[in-house]
């Protein structure tokens, strides 16, 4: 049974022990109180405003899963918290065995603080948990996807689309690389797991990925520059730099541009677009 005066000390108490700059935001001259406003935890949790407050009160409805995981996000839990979380609400505890779903809390700081570069954070099945808005202008929402979509390596063989943020010389290495990477995940997790489910799937649905998965290729040391296509600044070459996580499982990928370059400067008129506010790119993935 949920606890729902516990619930509702607990997230007060977790809102008021966190700062404006500890998410990213500015702390502004009219704050007058520490903490973060109930909008402002509202907004990072991708919810409304009067769900949380109600949640707060103790009055709201019982949050589901996803809703908590989000709040878990939102408020940059440490896996300790979100179980408590999860506990003062009525739910079981999620799984923590290379799900890679929850965010550690210092990888979140460190992407909060990069909103003026594409920036995003994936775990090893090559999910994407969160995104810079520079980063799903360059690359699309690609948060939004569900099933064995969720997982780039899966949307690379199977969808077209997804293959249109590359120009075309560059598909065959990019097809290499999203099986090493797959592969590695596969070696770690075993025969009976996710990383599993999705090299069944791509075998049976994919000859190019079978073919190449027969070689068992393994990723090099060095993240060679990748060349982005963008409808509207047109070709970006950008350098992958990745913060890996070893504990979550995960990585924080961010992409950089040497200056001085046409990519450069692509890079910033790419920020100056309407899509950097968050929206998806059509015909993107």
């Amino acid at each position: 049974m949920a606890d729902r005066a516990a619930l509702a000390a607990f997230l007060r108490a977790r809102r008021e022990a966190l700062q404006p700059e500890d998410v990213g935001l500015p702390r502004g001259r009219r704050r007058r109180t520490g903490g973060l406003r109930r909008e402002e935890v509202a907004a990072l949790c991708d919810m409304s405003v009067d769900y949380y407050s109600r949640l707060e009160q103790p009055r709201g409805p019982h949050p589901s899963e996803q809703m908590l995981a989000a709040i878990a996000r939102g408020l940059h839990l440490s896996l300790e918290e979100r179980d408590l979380l999860f506990q003062l609400a009525g739910h079981a505890l999620p799984h923590r065995v290379r799900r890679g779903d929850h965010i550690n809390p210092g990888m979140m700081r460190i992407l909060d603080r990069l909103e003026d570069t594409p920036a995003q954070v994936m775990n090893h099945l090559g999910e994407t948990l969160k995104q810079t808005r520079l980063a799903v202008t360059l690359l699309g929402d690609t948060t939004a996807h569900t099933g064995l979509a969720r997982s780039a390596h899966y949307r690379w063989f199977t969808d077209p689309a997804a293959r249109l943020v590359h120009p075309e010389d560059d598909h065959a290495q990019q097809s290499r690389l999203m099986v090493a990477d797959l592969h590695g995940a596969y070696i770690r997790d075993g025969g009976d797991s996710r990383a599993a489910e999705l090299v069944d799937a791509l075998n049976g649905e994919s000859p190019e990925f079978a073919e190449i998965w027969r070689e068992r290729p393994a990723l090099g040391p060095y993240c060679a520059s990748k060349r982005f296509l963008h409808p509207q600044v047109g070709t970006l070459e950008l350098h992958c730099q990745t913060l890996v996580d070893p504990d979550q499982s995960q990585r924080l990928v961010v992409y950089t541009a040497t200056p001085g370059t046409e990519s450069h400067t692509n890079l910033r008129l790419l920020s100056l677009l309407p899509n950097a506010g968050g929206q998806p790119v059509p015909g993107r993935p």
